[in-house]
């Protein structure tokens, strides 16, 4: 954990904002690390249990499976200038608690959501822009839909988990490229049997339990398997310290990952689609998503969304040359996507 303070006390050193950087303990005692910015015009955040004192809407970014706060650090300075901007590590991912998660996927859901409501309450948050990337995505879905009154607008950013794992005798999904003019229907081709076996075996395992199996040499091993963490962020650090940061925010006691793998099917498909609860969300509750142009996430989920709730607060938008971490990849052009978003409200 020491490094790992080490690394993200170097990240967030990059902030010119006012930052308050603390934990919020919930009522079980669970604590969930927080990060809470507004630009030097914006009076900081006021203290745990109070408003805001700024009349504008807060944006409250919720990040994807195996991360941390430190990934939004091309993000949180310019997102934070007009408006407050608080950013969390997930329950069981990052500096926060790692408690027990259930393997029943419903239970595990419910634990996540219940632990951003409780953080909620204990900010003293009365409603918020909710953002949340690709894991983050779907946990943000699932919270608007329980906690429609705390969600002024709803922000998914190449969300996992929403599409139906393809039945394997027809493995047609949509194509889309992230809007409402239609999908096409392709037919793909089964994964050989060389992939499934890899997959059963895997299946047996926590995602990132490779990487903490490498012990010492598990930040070598990140830099081999995602050597785009230091690529995206080679102009703030001229070492590994991106690398040293995801590397230390998964190779500690597995509980996030946990609760992932009570979510997922093989192959990362979730086992509660959200295409099939999305139309639980309000009518009136406007949504965006985003999606990276070259992102393995299929934006045609965008457009199925579009065809349940209908265009008129719904909309898809694509992000050229990004992949996955759109907001990494393009961060001026997600930082004006979503400021434009956030202004819709106020």
């Amino acid at each position: 954990m020491s490094i790992l303070k080490t690394a993200e006390a170097k990240i967030l050193s990059c902030i010119q904002n006012d930052l308050w950087a603390r934990f919020v303990t919930l009522p079980n005692q669970g604590r969930i690390w927080t990060l809470s910015l507004a630009s030097k015009v914006v009076r900081k955040p006021a203290a745990q249990g109070h408003s805001s004192p700024t009349h504008k809407t807060p944006l409250v970014m919720v990040h994807g499976f195996g991360g941390g706060v430190g990934l939004w650090i091309r993000n949180l300075d310019a997102l934070s200038r007009s408006r407050p901007v608080h950013a969390f590590d997930l329950l069981g991912f990052g500096r926060s608690s790692r408690p027990y998660f259930p393997s029943d996927p419903a239970k595990a859901e419910k634990q996540f959501v219940q632990s951003i409501e409780e953080w909620r309450q204990s900010v003293g948050l009365e409603d918020m822009i909710l953002l949340g990337h690709s894991l983050g995505g779907y946990l943000a879905t699932s919270y608007a839909i329980q906690y429609p009154s705390r969600v002024s607008h709803l922000i998914l950013v190449d969300p996992w988990g929403f599409p139906e794992q393809p039945n394997e005798d027809n493995q047609t999904q949509p194509q889309g490229q992230g809007h409402s003019q239609g999908t096409e229907l392709v037919k793909r081709p089964p994964p050989p049997r060389w992939v499934k076996a890899i997959v059963a075996v895997m299946s047996l395992f926590n995602p990132l339990a490779v990487i903490r199996a490498a012990g010492p040499l598990g930040p070598g091993l990140v830099n081999r398997l995602r050597p785009d963490f230091k690529r995206k962020f080679e102009d703030l650090f001229d070492d590994d310290t991106m690398t040293q940061y995801v590397y230390h925010c998964n190779a500690q006691t597995p509980s996030g990952e946990v609760g992932f793998r009570a979510l997922s099917e093989s192959l990362g498909w979730a086992k509660r689609p959200m295409l099939h609860r999305v139309h639980q969300l309000p009518p009136s509750m406007p949504l965006t998503m985003l999606y990276g142009a070259r992102s393995w996430v299929d934006s045609s989920s965008g457009d199925s969304v579009i065809n349940i709730r209908g265009p008129t607060n719904t909309r898809v938008l694509l992000i050229n040359d990004a992949s996955h971490h759109v907001y990494a990849d393009q961060p001026e052009e997600f930082n004006e996507a979503i400021e434009s978003i956030c202004n819709t409200v106020n």
